[in-house]
C-alpha cells in the first residue's frame, strides 16, 4: 500500500508525469524496465492512470467554483428577501399584536433564527400563512400590505429556497468529485510506489536515468 504523499496534488501530479513520460520516451530506460515487466502496456497505465488524476483534478476545481457561485447567488437572494421580510415583520407585529392567531401562524413571537434553515423556516411559515388567512391579510392591508405585495415578498423568499437547494446540489457534486480525485490519486500514487521501487532495481547501474525519472540517483 502506497503511504500518503507529503507533496501538494501538483507536485505529485508533475513527478508522476516526468517520470512516465521520460520512461516512455527514452529508449535505453524503456528497454532496462521491461526487462522487469514494465513495458509499454504497463507503462501505459501508468500515463492513463495520470491523465485520469489530471482531469479529475480540474474537474473537482470546477464543481467547487459552481459551488462558490451558488453560495454567492443563495446569499444575493437571501440578503434581498431578508431586507423584505424584516419589515414586514415589524408591521406585522404591530398589526397582529392582538391576534393569537397571527402571532402563532407566523411565528411573531421570539427571536428570529440566523440560520438559513431557520430563517427558511420562520420565512416561509410567515407568508404562507398569512396569504392563506383572509382577516390576517385584512389587518396587514391597513397598513399598505395588500396580497400583491405580500405575494411578491413571498416569491423573493421563494427564491432563497430555490437558491440554496441549487447550492446543496453543487455540494453534493463537488464532494463527489472530491471523492473521485482522491480515490484516483491515490490508485496514481500506489503506482508511482511501485514503479519507483522497480526502477531502482532496474536502473541501478544508471544514476542518471533515474535522475531523468525524477527519482535521484541511488547511492
Amino acid at each position: 500500500m502506497a503511504t500518503k504523499s507529503k507533496q501538494s496534488i501538483d507536485e505529485r501530479l508533475l513527478a508522476a508525469q516526468v517520470a512516465i513520460d521520460n520512461a516512455l520516451g527514452d529508449a535505453g530506460i524503456s528497454a532496462s524496465l521491461n526487462a522487469f515487466g514494465y513495458d509499454q502496456a504497463k507503462l501505459d497505465v501508468g500515463k492513463a492512470l495520470h491523465t485520469e488524476a489530471v482531469a479529475l483534478v480540474n474537474a473537482q476545481k470546477a464543481e467547487y467554483g459552481d459551488q462558490f457561485e451558488a453560495s454567492v447567488a443563495v446569499k444575493a437572494a437571501w440578503d434581498e428577501a431578508d431586507a423584505a421580510y424584516m419589515r414586514t415583520f415589524k408591521v406585522a407585529r404591530l398589526a397582529l399584536k392582538d391576534s393569537a392567531k397571527g402571532q402563532a401562524a407566523m411565528m411573531l413571537s421570539g427571536t428570529r433564527k440566523h440560520s438559513l434553515s431557520g430563517w427558511i423556516e420562520q420565512a416561509t411559515a410567515f407568508y404562507s400563512n398569512l396569504l392563506g388567512n383572509a382577516d390576517l391579510l385584512a389587518a396587514m392591508a391597513a397598513f399598505g400590505y395588500d396580497q400583491a405585495r405580500l405575494a411578491a415578498e413571498q416569491a423573493l423568499a421563494q427564491k432563497v429556497v430555490e437558491a440554496n437547494l441549487v447550492q446543496e446540489k453543487e455540494k453534493g457534486e463537488a464532494q463527489d468529485a472530491t471523492k473521485q480525485r482522491d480515490a484516483k490519486l491515490d490508485a496514481l500514487d500506489a503506482w508511482m510506489s511501485d514503479f519507483k521501487a522497480i526502477t531502482t532495481v532496474a536502473l541501478e547501474e544508471h544514476p542518471q536515468w533515474l535522475e531523468k525519472l525524477g527519482f535521484g540517483a541511488v547511492p
